[in-house]
Order: structure tokens, then C-alpha cells, then sequence
């Protein structure tokens, strides 16, 4: 026979793969399991990122000496007696997969005690083997210890993730459970040091352990109760939305899934309020009737399906709106119906109660093929702004000003250059420094832009991106020599973090102090900076740091040099066009002669830029 029966063992560790795929899965069903079991108080502590151990601990009902022994058995459980139970779930772990998934991979000892009994029941497995059952003293509750997982499954263990990305996964799961029940009191501890120490609060007060003290001020309330499904919970300010995606929650029936169909839902109340590429926080609760919500999608169950999908979409989208509306930054609805909302649902495009103006716009029109000449055959006021506006092509432009002396000169000497010879004309990018040609004189343009010449050749820069690759070449200079410049500042700045944007400031203080950060740490949400780096503006210091935090996060599996790299391009960037002197331009613009690779940002866009002689002829339409 070429079919056969796998052995108890081997069917148990392929089974296991699908509940317990690192230590952050040990973390979330055993955490989950004592919120069932009544805990008011849950410690977990992980040792080596959870490979050496992952113990959580909780004062939950406990189990009797006969019900914990049952418990390793495959689909043992209490929390569902039928098949229709497991369509209206009130609990979080009911396939009775989660203990005997993880005793098939790891050593396991349970030591468990009902409120009911003198004294407390130890049981240890070893991968998925009954070892021992005694009779000990122990507390009211249940403590789980979860040793060396995946000891009997060498490929598993060897391709876990680095240990920094392990340790944050089991941090994510913990903070989501943590989020999901302000009414219980969580600890974190990571090799016995203690990392999160979480009351039982609010859920504001929740939300400002986690994600630090000072995100109560940018939250937004959210409450909206109708028949289909109740929205509770909080949306951040739109002034204060990040690039990082770190402070996005979705809860139902107290339970954290992932569902991209509602973020759209929430973004899609953003429209227009916050910039590409930005994400605002929020942490969204859901409640819905059981019957029509299946959590029983995949094993993880962080994904969950509605029985009425669209109409949530639509309650969601409007129950931001409605607290985006308390700001001004939308106009406000009303929602007042005593006391219970009926958002109408549109299944087509008819039923809708309102019609989207219609756009139209001239696929031919070219603003350069107008005609920009005054009577008396020179060029316009018109034409000067039209090349200004070419000029400042891909920037904010600055309000419109009164024509300059010096700009009409400029205007002059281009059209002068464009009558000349322009033999050997140079187009696009540029190679800086170690040529004999460089640049000669300067003449600033609005919009943030200095006109000069390259060995006799008319040559555009950029200000902004100037700045941002000479400060990067700059950084890298003193990453080679260890040198670092810094501001000190007259007071120290305080900022507020979360825990975790903390801890890696701590783990990364020398790559921060090589580029002239200090700061101390002044508690597990606090930090105290006392000098900057040197070229960066007080303004910019927050999202600055946020970003180098990011990165640093994204990055761990990357070299040290590599990851150095990318804290100095973030600095390097600049946050918008800075008013420079006529004395800082031609600085600017002599330094850049003297660059080895400043023809580029560091993220590759242009510094400078030649026209060629038809594109300057097009500026004035010849």
C-alpha cells in the first residue's frame, strides 16, 4: 500500500504549523485563553525572544486536576458543545487546537488551581507526550510555561525569524490583546526585566499606556449605534497622521482582526484632509450579533467575515466622518435620532441620494503655445511668469510677486543665450566636482530654484534637493570619521513615545549620538533630548525621529552601514523650500561644485538640471 496513517506525532507537529507558527502565537492563545478563563491580572514573560521560553501566568477560574489533564487532548474544549455554537462565538479559543498544537512542539508545564481546591495540579508534555501529573501548592488561576519550542522540529526553529523581529511580534500580539480589555490589568516582561505595566483603565487610558501619554490629545472620539453594528473607539486627528502604520486597530466582539476593506472605509473618510502617503490612527471597536460574524475564517483569526459587509463599510465611513465633523475639518451631519442611527444603504448607483458634479477639462490645451507678447513685441509680464512657472516645475509655488529688476536681467540673459551658440549644450543630470567646469555666479529664483552657469552653460538647481545631497554626503563624511556636530540646545526638549519607540532609543543610542543626538531616558514614555545634529531645524525634530525610528525598525535584518545609510538620507531630507539668502545660494551652489556625488539625492531625484535651446525657445513660444 502506498497510503498510510501518519503516527500521533508526526500528524500533531503538521497540525501545529497552522495554530503555533512562532512564539508571538504561544503569546496570543494563552493570553486569550485566561481572558475566557476570568483572569483580571495577566503576566507574560518571554526569555530569548520566546525560543527559550514563553510563560503567561493569569488569576483566572483555573481547572480541575481532571480538566487539565483533557485539556492537551486534540479538540478538547469548553467553550462550544455543538456546530452551531461556533457561529455565534463569545470566545476566543474554541477549536481545543491551541494547547495540544503548541505541547506537540515544546515542553509544557501546567500548573493550574480552581478557587474550590486546596491545592493546585502540575502536568508536564514533552512534544506532545503525557511525561507526569502530581499534586503541588500553587494559586488560584493558571500558569503556563512554555519551554524551548520547536526543539523537536530543528527546520522550524531554524527559520524563525531574526530575534528583534520576534520579540516585537510578541510584543504586536501582546499590546492587541492588552487593547482589546482595559478592564484587566497586563504585564510584559522580557527576560525578567519588565517591559509594559498596564493597570486596568479606561480604554483612553489604555490607549496612552501603549502608544504613549501624548496620543490622548490627538484623538477623536467615535460613537455610533445602529441595528446592524455599534462603533466605538477613537480616530486621530487629521494634522496628525504619520507614515507609520503602527496605530491602526480593528476590534469585533473584543477580538483585534486585520481587514483591509474597512481601512478603506476609514481612509476614504480622510479624503482630501491629509496628504498622500500619510495614515491616521485609530483604534475602532465593533460590535455585532454573533450570527452574523464568522471568526472561524483561519486559524489565526485575525480574519473575520460579515454577513453584511457593505452596510458596515458604509456605517464605519460615516461614523469617522461624523467625529472628523467636531473638528471643522468636514461639514458636520447629524446623527440624532433618539438615540439610535439608521445609515441608509444604496445597493446601486440609482438609490444614491446625491449626483457627483461632473468635470470636463481640455486634453489639447498648452499653457507655452499662448501668446505671451505685450504690443510693443517684447515679452510679458505673462511670458516671465509662465517660464517661472516651468522653472518651478514638481514644487510648491510660492504667491505671485512683482516682477524684480534682477529677473528681468535674467530674462534677458536667457534669451541672449538662446540667440548664441549652443554647441555642446549638456541636458539632464549632472556629474559635479573633479571636472575643470564649475559653476559660476548665482541668481535666486522664487519657488526655490538658483539659476547659474556651468562652464558657460545655463544650469538650473534645485535648492531644496542641493541641500538634501550635500548634507547626506555631509553625514556620511562623519559616519567614516566618528565625528559628529550637534546644536545643544538651552533647555532640554521633552518628547513623549511609546514604549517601544522608547526601548529603541535606547538599544540605539550610539547610532543616534553619531549624528548628534543626546538625550536620556527619563521613564518607559519620556525622553529628554539636550542637542540636535547640527543642521537640523527644531520644527522638523519630531517627524524626523519618528521616520529614523521607523527605519530603524524596518531595518534590523539589514548591515550596520546599510541601516546608518538610511538614518542619513532621512535627516538629509528637507521638509519644504527654506528662504535663502543671496549669500546662502551662491554657498550653496559653490559647494556644490566641490561635491563628489551631488547630482543626485539620495533617493535619486535631480539636483540640477540643464535646458536645452528649444526648451528655453519654448518658454517665450519660439
Amino acid at each position: 500500500m502506498k497510503i498510510k496513517v501518519l503516527p500521533d506525532s508526526v500528524a500533531n507537529q503538521i497540525a501545529a504549523g497552522e495554530v503555533v507558527g512562532s512564539p508571538s502565537s504561544v503569546v496570543k492563545e494563552m493570553t486569550e485563553n485566561a481572558i475566557d478563563a476570568g483572569a483580571t491580572q495577566v503576566t507574560v514573560n518571554f526569555r530569548a525572544d520566546g525560543r527559550e521560553l514563553v510563560q503567561v501566568i493569569d488569576n483566572g477560574s483555573g481547572m480541575t486536576p481532571a480538566d487539565a489533564r483533557l485539556a492537551f487532548d486534540k479538540h478538547a474544549t469548553s467553550k462550544i458543545t455543538s456546530l452551531e455554537d461556533i457561529y455565534a462565538l463569545s470566545t476566543f479559543g474554541f477549536r481545543g487546537e491551541a494547547l495540544p498544537s503548541i505541547a506537540a512542539v515544546s515542553q509544557v508545564e501546567l500548573t493550574t488551581r480552581t478557587e474550590d481546591e486546596a491545592l493546585a495540579t502540575r502536568i508536564v508534555i514533552e512534544g506532545g507526550e503525557f511525561r507526569s501529573q502530581e499534586t503541588v501548592v500553587g494559586a488560584k488561576g493558571s500558569n503556563f510555561k512554555v519551554s524551548n519550542l520547536f526543539y523537536n522540529v530543528p527546520a522550524r526553529r531554524k527559520f524563525l525569524e531574526s530575534s528583534e523581529r520576534e520579540s516585537n511580534k510578541i510584543k504586536c500580539e501582546f499590546r492587541r490583546v492588552a487593547l482589546c480589555h482595559p478592564e484587566v490589568s497586563f504585564l510584559l516582561y522580557k527576560d525578567d526585566a519588565p517591559l509594559y505595566n498596564l493597570p486596568a483603565t479606561t480604554l483612553r487610558g489604555r490607549i496612552a499606556g501603549i502608544m504613549g501619554r501624548s496620543i490622548t490629545a490627538q484623538l477623536l472620539d467615535v460613537s455610533t449605534t445602529t441595528s446592524i453594528v455599534n462603533v466605538e473607539g477613537f480616530v486621530g486627528r487629521p494634522e496628525c497622521a504619520k507614515k507609520r502604520k503602527e496605530e491602526q486597530y480593528f476590534f469585533v466582539n473584543g477580538r483585534f482582526f486585520k481587514s483591509p476593506y474597512l481601512h478603506k472605509a476609514v481612509m476614504a473618510a480622510y479624503e482630501k484632509l491629509i496628504p498622500a502617503g500619510l495614515t491616521p490612527s485609530y483604534f475602532l471597536y465593533l460590535t455585532v450579533d454573533t450570527s452574523k460574524v464568522d471568526v472561524n475564517v483561519h486559524p489565526q483569526k485575525t480574519e473575520v467575515k460579515f454577513s453584511e459587509d457593505s452596510e458596515i463599510w458604509q456605517i464605519v465611513n460615516a461614523a469617522v466622518r461624523e467625529a472628523l465633523a467636531k473638528t471643522g475639518a468636514i461639514p458636520m451631519m447629524d446623527f440624532e435620532d433618539e438615540g439610535e442611527v439608521q445609515i441608509p444603504v444604496f445597493d446601486n448607483a440609482r438609490e444614491r441620494a446625491f449626483m457627483e458634479p461632473s468635470t470636463t477639462a481640455n486634453p489639447f490645451y498648452n499653457p507655452f503655445t499662448a501668446t505671451l507678447k505685450s504690443e510693443g513685441g517684447g515679452a510679458s509680464e505673462g511670458g516671465a511668469r509662465s517660464a517661472r512657472s516651468f522653472l518651478s516645475d514638481d514644487v510648491v509655488p510660492y504667491p505671485a510677486s512683482p516682477i524684480s529688476e534682477q529677473e528681468r536681467e535674467y530674462e534677458s540673459s536667457i534669451l541672449e543665450f538662446v540667440e548664441g551658440d549652443s554647441e555642446g549644450m549638456m541636458q539632464g543630470e549632472l556629474e559635479l566636482g573633479g571636472g575643470e567646469e564649475s559653476f559660476s555666479g548665482a541668481l535666486t529664483l522664487s519657488g526655490g530654484f538658483a539659476v547659474t552657469t556651468l562652464g558657460g552653460r545655463l544650469a538650473i538647481v534645485d535648492l531644496a534637493r542641493a541641500r538634501e545631497a550635500l548634507l547626506y554626503e555631509r553625514y556620511m563624511m562623519m559616519l567614516g570619521s566618528g565625528n559628529s556636530m550637534s546644536q545643544t540646545l538651552l533647555f532640554p526638549e521633552r518628547m513623549v513615545f511609546s514604549h517601544d519607540d522608547v526601548e529603541m532609543l535606547r538599544e540605539n543610542y550610539d547610532y543616534f549620538a553619531t549624528f548628534g543626538f543626546d538625550y536620556t531616558i527619563a521613564d518607559s514614555n519620556t525622553v529628554d533630548f539636550s542637542a540636535l545634529p547640527a543642521e537640523l531645524e527644531h520644527s522638523e525634530m519630531e517627524d524626523t525621529l519618528y521616520d529614523m525610528l521607523d527605519s530603524l525598525r524596518d531595518g534590523v535584518e539589514l548591515s550596520e552601514l546599510k541601516r546608518k545609510e538610511r538614518l542619513a538620507e532621512i535627516l538629509s531630507r528637507t521638509r519644504g523650500v527654506k528662504n535663502l539668502s543671496q549669500g546662502e545660494v551662491e554657498a550653496v551652489v559653490d559647494s556644490l561644485a566641490g561635491g563628489r556625488k551631488c547630482s543626485l539625492t539620495p533617493d535619486g531625484r535631480a539636483v540640477v538640471r540643464v535646458l536645452t535651446p528649444q526648451e528655453v525657445r519654448a518658454l517665450f513660444n519660439k
